[in-house]
């Protein structure tokens, strides 16, 4: 195996790993709030704890991994966002939940910036779109197979013992990375001169420190298209990670085993969508160029990803809303490899401040649709207007893709 690959691999694992942590809130949703005796407004409150901190920390942690590589950065901030998923096991109360959840969303901020960073430095611009599929492909699958390790788990030792074990895998990956991996091909000896030879081709990198051009990144309406793209986007996105298993049981009656199978579903069918929005995009670019490879998959996903979230509110039926949602994480998850190759397209050497700038405003989106959710259905038993809401908001995230052009790098050269 190619080392890039065996970098991808690990990538993959850390993927994985971040949606475990971060999806076993939600499945573990009903214990927390009879232990701790919350309504789903305060509920609310916790998981936008999560999303906030994510967002205040996207960029400068992906400033950093640009500063001084990825392989320092992901070492910190897994090891501190997995301690912090082992001390959610120990909230006693409301408010101790709230600062360990926020503690817990600085460390993740880290991940996806810069994974992005090792892609940017490891892999060459015709696999960055299928390379960025596999990691979101693997938090898909992590998400698919959250209820399935975490409910027998809650089933068999209590809910605050599942945040241990998650906890602990964390520690374990951060390890092996640190050892393992290194910045630069050029810094790891097993990597062959065929191989360095197809990294470095077409790649405009400056290898070693330089300077983040902040004022061509702010000044760049390009980027805020995409961020505004993202921020969107995730309203869509947020709704799976923090309120999926609320509102299948609450909202559509479904039991506990029946909400675990669709939460399940949904994101092992978004893996399907994010290989499939990869590869397709790819593919696309080498036939058509790359503004067309990457806003036409990207388009087509979030359109019909609306539609669904529609349906599914109209509907609001145990069966065909259940069905309707999962097949919309599928349509929606085209977009996400996407959106990611399309920063280190416009982003080169500065791959993490960017990838950081569209997830920061993307976290953002988590933050507000994760109150606003609590909120609404808590103030009016009506678990459906959050759906139509989100609808709209993936109708306008795909017309921004008309706007955003990743053959414009955030940088004049």
């Amino acid at each position: 195996m190619k080392v890039r690959y065996q970098v991808l691999l690990l990538l993959v694992l850390l993927s994985v790993i971040t949606y475990l942590d971060r999806v076993c809130m939600n499945v573990v949703a009903k214990y927390v709030k009879a232990d701790l005796g919350l309504d789903n407004q305060q509920f609310g409150y916790v998981l936008a704890a999560f999303s906030l901190a994510y967002a205040l920390f996207e960029i400068p942690t992906g400033a950093l991994g640009d500063r001084i590589g990825a392989r320092r950065v992901l070492t910190r901030v897994v090891v501190w966002w997995s301690l912090f998923t082992m001390l959610t096991g120990s909230a006693f109360g409301f408010i101790f939940l709230i600062i360990i959840r926020f503690l817990f969303g600085a460390g993740e901020a880290g991940a996806y910036p810069n994974a992005s960073i090792a892609i940017a430095h490891w892999f060459p611009k015709t696999e960055t779109a299928r390379a960025q599929s596999a990691i979101w492909a693997a938090g898909r699958i992590g998400g698919a197979l959250t209820p399935l390790i975490v409910v027998p788990l809650v089933h068999a030792f209590g809910w605050r013992m599942a945040f241990g074990v998650l906890g602990l895998l964390g520690i374990a990956w951060a390890i092996g990375w640190y050892v393992w991996f290194r910045d630069e091909p050029r810094q790891k000896e097993t990597v062959t001169p065929q191989e360095l030879e197809e990294i470095e081709a077409g790649r405009k990198l400056r290898v070693g420190h330089h300077g983040i051009p902040w004022k061509a990144i702010a000044q760049n309406s390009n980027l805020w298209a995409l961020m505004l793209m993202c921020h969107l986007f995730f309203y869509g996105s947020y709704f799976f990670t923090n309120w999926s298993s609320t509102y299948f049981q609450e909202g559509l009656g479904m039991t506990e085993d029946e909400s675990k199978n669709f939460v399940s579903l949904s994101y092992f069918l978004g893996a399907i969508g994010c290989l499939t929005g990869g590869f397709l995009s790819d593919w696309l670019t080498k036939r058509f160029g790359l503004k067309t490879g990457r806003r036409t998959v990207a388009l087509a996903g979030l359109g019909l990803s609306a539609l669904l979230f529609l349906g599914a509110g109209v509907l609001n039926n145990k069966e065909s809303s259940g069905y309707l949602l999962a097949l919309s994480v599928l349509t929606k998850d085209l977009a996400l490899p996407v959106a990611f190759a399309v920063c280190v397209d416009i982003g080169r050497q500065n791959s993490g401040v960017v990838v950081g700038a569209m997830n920061f405003a993307g976290q953002l989106g988590g933050f507000f649709i994760t109150l606003i959710f609590g909120i609404l259905v808590q103030q009016t038993g009506n678990f459906s207007y959050p759906l139509f809401l989100i609808a709209g908001c993936l109708i306008v995230s795909a017309g921004l893709w008309l706007k955003i052009d990743p053959t414009r790098a955030v940088e004049v050269e």
